[in-house]
């Protein structure tokens, strides 16, 4: 049960820190509104590096089901703790998210706009397009498990190491945020996006936008399988 307890938490902790992010730039009256990209990159690059040196050497500090079934693919990690992993990365989500509903709830009160309400906690494209969309989650998830697996002794086992998470972290979001808010996670995307649409507040015009929030479900996964199989090829 440790290493399924060390990815809910680490997961809870990277939306807390992540979304989190989201929640301080673009909520109304936080003393940081308006911060902007680059504090974005900063925190979402510190909100999973932290996590990733509390709970590397316990859970292997996967926090991601596209990073746990590439792990699975290329060897690595036993398919038979693929679903635990994934349930529990969900649920960390899920409650960080709530937890973030919680602290922020009188400046979500004074937020009127859903549309930004619901993008501290999910991600959306900024032009619509289905297909362009679904490759912009494909190629950054791609980077992010091609590198991670190219990191030596896995991602949370030293102190260079973590340093190399938060910058695989920053650069797809400094390359590939301003498309569709570079999710690469359904656990850190399909589970607060759920928690909104649960427990989210409903000004008029409430909605959670599954209509796209499958791409940054499956897209991940996607890049993910064929990352491992290109990193294989090439280092296996």
């Amino acid at each position: 049960m440790k290493p399924l307890i060390g990815e809910f938490l680490g997961t809870l902790i990277l939306v807390l820190l992540g979304d989190g992010v989201c929640c301080n730039v673009s909520l109304n009256k936080s003393g940081m509104k308006g911060a902007g990209a680059v504090h974005i990159l900063i925190g979402w690059g510190m909100a999973v590096m932290v996590p990733a040196f509390t709970f590397g050497a316990l859970s292997g500090s996967h926090f991601n089901p596209a990073v746990t079934i590439g792990a699975a693919i290329r060897g690595g990690f036993d398919w038979a703790q693929v679903p635990g992993y994934i349930v529990a990365q969900c649920l960390g989500g899920f409650c960080g998210a709530l937890i973030l509903m919680v602290l922020y709830a009188d400046h979500i009160k004074e937020t009127e706009d859903d549309a930004t309400i619901r993008g501290c906690f999910c991600t959306g494209p900024s032009i619509r397009n289905t297909v362009l969309n679904f490759l912009s989650e494909f190629v950054a998830t791609f980077i992010l498990v091609f590198t991670l697996a190219s990191i030596p002794g896995g991602a949370g086992e030293s102190h260079v190491n973590w340093v190399l998470v938060y910058g695989v972290i920053v650069a797809c979001g400094a390359s590939f945020g301003g498309l569709t808010g570079y999710a690469m996670n359904m656990a850190r995307d399909s589970a607060p996006r759920l928690a909104y649409q649960l427990f989210g507040p409903n000004k008029g015009n409430k909605d959670a936008d599954w209509g796209y929030g499958w791409i940054p479900a499956v897209a991940p996964i996607c890049g993910a399988v064929v990352a491992s199989l290109v990193w294989m090829a090439v280092f296996a």
